[in-house]
């Protein structure tokens, strides 16, 4: 079971396309979950499509599946779950004429599973993990230096004793001036091996410092896309030791760059260069403030300085903090500029930075912040209020233990946006979704790109919908397609939405087809609903979700009377709906919608009491009883409603 429990940490991360082609619909991933254990103590490796004489054995395996499957299901207590694995096992029946196709199929999963840990674990080592042999190395490269400074130390002082000597010593002038000649080779060779030390020390210093430049890099970028859910591990510690490794690195290279005796100007630039970059590198903004910020209202924020421990001590390092606008944050380019103009007025906006012991960290916590006013730039077009994008720009003057002078470090925010009232709230947060979904790496400040595939919005959604939801149940290929025909305002096409490209404006300037909203503001209001009043019921499987009036025509019409699901309302924000199967006139069958229940009718009544009072839906799509389904959500148990 070892290899499912570490897929269990790596399926978060995994893309749906992925899971999806890993866990068909013919060996899903319910069957890997509970039989894993028994899954991963089986011959699978023994198998070979050209041996037709294993059948047999597959037929074998086929059946004791099928019988763990059906135990299971009569000992689960959670109707849901045990009708599921009932349907499951049932569904395992369709390899018995092909029992050796389910073998292949669940030998491939494995090698398939082994493949992806395998590509986790080489991308995490190369990323996430400080180098320790290169840190290593450079420590050995240092202390190569140092023996090699003493060793031409001890022969320059044979080298004097010999120069004293040779006077004195008449009868072996010879043999004195051979041994000179030689302790004077000797010293030459130890002064170029020296330098030669150095310019290699320096070298695998630059490199070193690269990979940590591009860590802390990608930590920020991390810290960026954690808006919109992706996985994000905020400690700072290992970066922290790798910075100070370097700076004691750097500091004892400059050492023997001075004792060197003669001025190497090059390796002394390198160096000065490389130390003001970590300096300035070494900055971080720990806790971003909100990117939707509300004037008038208060917030914080924290910076955190990786070289805290090395700080000069004196004087106290106070932080100052200003907003600027996206012109501005294009234009600080070289370190130490500042923008000439003030856009904002900020409250509170100086922080002293302060070492914390316990947690080894040095931070500065701007607390009560708060923008008192803005000043809008002018904008272009259609373009709205919501849609300007701000930063806070941090800046300060620090000095560190055994560096000669002090030095101004910067450091800018994540692009907030700055509204004036609740009613943009939502407008905002677009703003947000699209700059941290669609960003580039090394962009500038703070460009987008105007469409992007849809199979990148659609990663985008799922994964804001998961993180703010907080749940493990993603949105299916079925909600993902109707989602497409919904901001593509395709409802008939069935076939792959994912190269084609969707605009801002489509997201969330331009309002659907015949509605007063926006694809993103009937999106958000579906999260809100579900976040404050349906995560269990999404959770459970018992939401069908995003689905289209013809998708709904089509699984529904050959149901009984009776039969229903609940769908996300496509007609107003934030609503859930009842669909279900009706008697009709003619003696046939007609599909129904129920009005949708809204936030404020689910805080008056909940969803399964709602479903409790309707009598005429009786079984949950595609044949559960509504009773042993939703009998966990009912206030009133079915018992006393009848008065037994």
């Amino acid at each position: 079971m070892a290899q499912w429990t570490q897929m269990k940490q790596l399926i978060p991360y995994l893309a749906t396309q992925i899971l999806n082609e890993l866990y068909s619909p013919s060996f899903p991933m319910d069957v890997r979950c509970y039989l894993a254990n028994w899954i991963e103590e089986q011959r699978w490796e023994d198998f070979e499509p050209e041996k037709v004489d294993q059948e047999p054995q597959a037929l074998t395996l086929l059946d004791q599946i099928i019988s763990c499957l059906q135990n299971l299901a009569g000992q689960n207590p959670n109707v849901v779950e045990r009708m599921r694995l009932q349907r499951i096992s049932r569904n395992m029946n369709m390899f018995r004429s092909q029992p050796f196709q389910l073998v292949l199929t669940v030998r491939d999963v494995l090698r398939k599973e082994r493949e992806l840990l395998s590509q986790a674990v080489t991308q995490d080592s190369m990323a996430a993990a400080p180098p320790t042999r290169d840190v290593d190395l450079l420590v050995l490269k240092v202390l190569e230096i140092q023996d090699c400074r003493q060793q031409i130390h001890q022969l320059q002082e044979e080298l004097n004793w010999e120069r004293q000597n040779y006077e004195s010593m008449q009868g072996e002038n010879y043999q004195r001036h051979l041994n000179c000649v030689r302790t004077c080779v000797r010293v030459c060779a130890c002064l170029q091996k020296r330098v030669q030390l150095l310019q290699e020390a320096v070298s695998s210093l630059e490199k070193c410092q690269s990979r940590l430049i591009n860590r802390i890099k990608a930590w920020r970028w991390e810290q960026h896309q954690a808006t919109i859910g992706h996985p994000f591990d905020d400690n700072l510690s290992p970066l922290q030791t790798w910075c100070e490794q370097l700076l004691g690195v750097n500091g004892k290279l400059r050492q023997e760059v001075m004792l060197a005796g003669e001025p190497i100007p090059e390796l002394q630039e390198r160096l000065g260069r490389l130390l003001q970059t970590l300096i300035q590198s070494s900055l971080m903004v720990d806790k971003q403030p909100p990117q939707v910020i509300k004037t008038q209202s208060k917030f914080s924020t924290t910076v955190r300085y990786l070289l805290g421990e090395k700080v000069a001590p004196g004087k106290p390092v106070l932080f100052k903090a200003q907003i600027i606008t996206e012109a501005q944050a294009r234009n600080l380019g070289q370190l130490g500029s500042l923008p000439s103009e003030n856009v904002g007025e900020l409250i509170n906006n100086t922080a002293i930075l302060e070492h914390n012991t316990s947690g080894k960290s040095t931070c500065a916590t701007f607390r009560n912040m708060s923008i008192k006013k803005i000043k809008r730039a002018d904008r272009k077009g259609s373009e709205s209020v919501t849609e300007e994008k701000f930063a806070l720009f941090f800046t300060t003057e620090i000095s560190i233990t055994g560096c000669d002078i002090p030095y101004k470090i910067q450091m800018i925010s994540v692009p907030v946006v700055v509204i004036v009232h609740g009613s943009q709230d939502n407008n905002a947060l677009a703003t947000i979704i699209w700059d941290c979904a669609f960003s580039e790496p090394e962009r500038i400040p703070f460009l987008v790109p105007e469409r992007v595939p849809w199979k990148q919005m659609c990663r985008t959604l799922n994964s804001k919908f998961m993180s703010e939801v907080g749940t493990q149940r993603c949105l299916d290929n079925y909600n993902q397609h109707f989602l497409a025909q919904k901001i593509f305002d395709k409802p008939d096409i069935a076939g792959d939405y994912s190269n084609m490209l969707v605009s801002w404006a489509q997201f969330n300037k331009e309002v659907l087809p015949g509605r007063p909203f926006t694809f993103w503001q009937w999106f958000d209001g579906v999260i809100e609903l579900t976040k404050k009043h349906l995560k269990s019921y999404w959770s459970d499987g018992l939401i069908f979700g995003f689905i289209g009036k013809q998708h709904l025509h089509l699984i529904l019409k050959d149901r009984p009377n009776g039969t229903f699901l609940l769908r996300f309302s496509d007609s107003e924000i934030g609503g859930i709906t009842i669909a279900y199967v009706a008697p009709s006139e003619s003696k046939g069958l007609k599909i129904q919608n129920i009005q949708p229940s809204t936030k404020r009718d689910l805080e008056i009544r909940s969803l399964g009491d709602r479903i409790q009072d309707i009598d005429f839906i009786t079984h949950v799509y595609p044949d559960l009883p509504k009773n042993d389904v939703f009998r966990k959500y009912y206030t009133v148990s079915i018992q006393t409603k009848v008065g037994v």
